[in-house]
């Protein structure tokens, strides 16, 4: 479970966004703020993973809040909730290495969005080896978000789209040989796709011990 704390000078907002976060799978609130001081205060006590923050807050501008927490050695993530629409805010967010910013007013599937593709990028950050050149580009494109959606070498932009369709449309996990069946191409074909749309965060992979031999890898679409 990811925690979150939703920092927001408004209490009727912020009871709003809590309420939005507890609907997504994967993540449940920790703590709420009111004011920057509060925010890291509770950011200390508390050990949130993620902070929905705020840009204007009573006592000080939410980056500032940012700094405070790097300062202090808080590596919790930060996506800032604001309707602060200058480029100056945007850009500064950047810089202080926020994973996303988010315009009020918003839907719940706005943030619903968001928060699924961040944990996608945090899944893909905590690999456990790193065994070549391609988990450390892995690992670098979901911790920036940034991701190539150009397709291998050797593969097809049809067939991709049709791999994508299936895994979309699976209720639970897909194999690759179960996903090779339902669209008629080899095996083989469908892994790389498969791990294709992996590399491109829109896939997480699960690996399944039940039968004897290597584990089964079980991808689930994330988009």
């Amino acid at each position: 479970m990811i925690g979150v704390l939703v920092v927001d000078d408004d209490f009727m907002v912020s009871r709003i966004h809590c309420g939005f976060v507890d609907r997504i799978p994967g993540f449940h609130v920790v703590g709420t703020a009111h004011t920057g001081q509060q925010a890291l205060d509770a950011t200390r006590d508390l050990r949130p993973d993620l902070l929905l923050l705020d840009l204007y807050l009573p006592d000080m501008f939410g980056l500032d809040v940012v700094a405070k927490l790097r300062t202090a050695g808080h590596e919790c993530d930060v996506l800032v909730i604001s309707a602060a629409k200058e480029a100056e805010a945007v850009r500064g967010a950047v810089r202080h290495g926020v994973i996303n910013y988010l315009l009020k007013p918003f839907g719940f599937d706005d943030l619903r969005q968001r928060l699924e593709q961040y944990a996608a990028q945090r899944s893909g950050m905590y690999i456990a080896e790193v065994h070549n050149q391609a988990d450390v580009d892995r690992v670098l494109a979901r911790a920036s978000g940034r991701t190539s959606t150009a397709l291998p070498k050797g593969l097809s932009a049809e067939t991709a789209q049709l791999v994508e369709n299936a895994l979309r449309a699976a209720t639970e996990t897909l194999s690759a040989a179960e996903c090779a069946d339902q669209i008629g191409i080899s095996r083989v074909s469908a892994r790389r796709y498969l791990e294709h749309l992996h590399d491109t965060a829109k896939a997480t992979v699960t690996l399944r011990y039940a039968v004897p031999g290597r584990p089964e890898r079980r991808y689930r679409w994330t988009g």
